[in-house]
């Protein structure tokens, strides 16, 4: 008797075992290919995007990969101009960007006085967290095949195509769809590897829920 139950229990183990498996399997086919959660680190889109908003992004049609690998590949699927992105950053070892991008591949990208030119039209931008800054030009420069020009929308805060050049195609992964919580945090906590001060965000959130932006929950892009 005692030895029919052992074969018994040990295929229970190994069902078990095997559904958890199918369900790490079915977690990693999403993070690589439909969905991602991202939590915003800095204000460089504010009023878009605040410090402590938590995002599902969309990979579909845009980006795959192999989870924990930095092999990945394009689709078929292509951003348009003044949509939000995510992609990879230009600076080796850093964390992702998310910037609005505003020249397409072809365009003449320029800034008068702070307003956005492009194709020697100015670019209507009513998400823009400031007034143009009058005392800021940028010379024309010509977006290359298969990349984009971007900038965040807090364009004195934003660290973009300015400094760094274009954003190539193969680096975009997904698009914002969804900030499904906010939590007010200092900046500290929603960085990369900052456990610590990430704990005690979410606890502080818990027990005072005033740190929880309501109203932002479930906004849509």
């Amino acid at each position: 008797m005692k030895a029919e139950k052992r074969p018994a229990g040990r295929r229970r183990v190994l069902r078990e075992a095997l559904s958890w498996l199918w369900v790490a399997a079915a977690f990693l086919l999403i993070q690589a290919t439909l969905m991602q959660a991202r939590v915003i680190p800095s204000g460089s889109m504010e009023r878009t995007l605040l410090v402590g908003d938590h995002l599902l992004v969309s990979r579909l049609g845009y980006d795959a990969g192999v989870p924990f690998t930095g092999w990945h590949v394009r689709l078929w699927r292509e951003p348009h101009r003044q949509q939000v992105v995510v992609f990879r950053a230009p600076l080796p070892g850093a964390p992702d960007f998310i910037k609005r991008i505003i020249g397409l591949p072809g365009d003449t990208v320029e800034i008068r006085r702070g307003v956005a030119w492009v194709n020697g039209k100015p670019l209507e931008e009513p998400y823009l967290s400031t007034p143009p800054d009058s005392f800021e030009n940028f010379t024309a420069v010509m977006v290359p095949s298969a990349s984009y020009f971007v900038m965040g929308d807090n364009r004195g805060n934003s660290y973009d195509s300015r400094y760094w050049g274009f954003v190539p195609r193969s680096g975009i992964i997904g698009t914002p769809l969804v900030i499904y919580m906010s939590v007010r945090a200092p900046e500290e906590a929603w960085q990369p590897g900052q456990l610590q001060e990430r704990f005690y965000a979410y606890l502080n959130a818990v027990l005072h829920p005033r740190l929880v932006r309501w109203h932002r929950l479930f906004s849509t892009f």
